[in-house]
C-alpha cells in the first residue's frame, strides 16, 4: 500500500505583498514540513515579519495562495502559537506569571478558566523550566525569563506550529542555552518557525533556513555559507560560525 502523502504544515505559492508602496514580499514559494524546525533570516526591512504575519493570517496576500495544513490560515488560526518580537506591557498592572500564560487559553474558554486551562498553563511553565515562578509578578522576571513566559503562553494553547519572532533578542548567553534545549525538546511534538538574526543560534537548531530579502530562497543549514550570508545581508566582513 502506498503511504499517505503528508500535507505540508505551511505552503506558500507565488505569494506577493506590499503595504501600498514597494513590494515587500515578491513571488514567494516554499513549504515547511510537519515536524520541521526552520528559521526565517534576512536583513531589517527585508520582509521577515511580513512573511510571518501572512503565515498567521494577520495579513492577506495580494497574489498567490497560502495554506496551513492544507487550509486557509484564517481557518487554522488555533493551530498556530505566536510569540511576537515586541510586547507592550503596563508593568504597574499586577499580573502573575500564571496570569500571563493563561492568556494563551483565551480562545478556549468562555466565562472563566477551567481546571484544564490551569493544568495546561502549569504544564507549559514546566516545559519552559519556570515552575518556581508560577506566582511571581511578571514584572520581576529577567529578560530571558520573560521571553520563556511568553513562549509558554503560546505553548499553552497546544499549537501544532509554534512561531517565534526574534526569541533570542535581549537575552544573555545562559538564557540562550536554556532556550536552545527547550526548543529542541518542543520540536519533538510541534513544528517550529523562528525568525532570527542570530545565525550562530540558527545553525545549531534548524535544518532549513528561509532567506528573505523581498524574494525568498530556502537553504539547508549546511548550505548557509559566508557567500550566502554576504548576498543576503550585503556585509563583506561577515563570517558564519557553525556550532557543534
Amino acid at each position: 500500500m502506498t503511504p499517505p502523502v503528508s500535507i505540508p504544515a505551511v505552503q506558500f505559492e507565488a505569494v506577493s505583498f506590499s503595504y501600498g508602496g514597494p513590494v515587500v514580499v515578491e513571488d514567494a514559494s516554499f513549504e515547511i514540513e510537519q515536524g520541521g524546525f526552520v528559521s526565517i533570516v534576512g536583513p531589517n526591512g527585508g520582509g521577515k515579519t511580513t512573511l510571518v504575519k501572512l503565515m498567521l493570517g494577520l495579513l492577506q496576500a495580494q497574489s498567490g495562495t497560502i495554506q496551513v495544513f492544507g487550509k486557509s490560515p484564517a481557518v487554522c488560526g488555533s493551530r498556530l502559537g505566536y510569540t511576537p518580537q515586541f510586547l507592550t506591557v503596563d508593568f504597574s498592572f499586577p499580573l502573575s506569571v500564571l496570569d500571563v500564560v493563561l492568556m494563551g487559553r483565551i480562545r478556549r474558554r468562555q466565562l472563566w478558566y477551567t481546571k484544564a486551562d490551569t493544568a495546561a498553563a502549569r504544564s507549559a511553565l514546566e516545559t519552559m523550566q519556570l515552575t518556581d515562578c508560577v506566582h511571581e509578578p511578571f514584572r520581576n522576571l529577567s529578560g530571558g525569563q520573560r521571553q520563556r513566559v511568553l513562549i509558554a503562553r503560546a505553548v499553552c494553547g497546544e499549537p501544532d506550529i509554534l512561531v517565534l519572532d526574534e526569541p533570542t533578542n535581549n537575552i544573555d548567553s545562559q538564557s540562550e542555552e536554556i532556550l536552545y534545549d527547550i526548543l529542541t525538546e518542543l520540536n519533538r511534538r510541534m513544528t517550529i518557525v523562528m525568525v532570527s538574526h542570530d545565525i550562530g543560534f540558527v545553525s545549531r537548531c534548524v535544518t532549513n533556513v528561509i532567506c528573505v530579502h523581498r524574494t525568498v530562497a530556502v537553504h539547508s543549514t549546511a548550505e548557509l555559507d559566508g557567500k550566502a550570508i554576504h548576498q543576503l545581508y550585503g556585509h563583506s566582513d561577515m563570517k558564519l560560525v557553525l556550532h557543534g
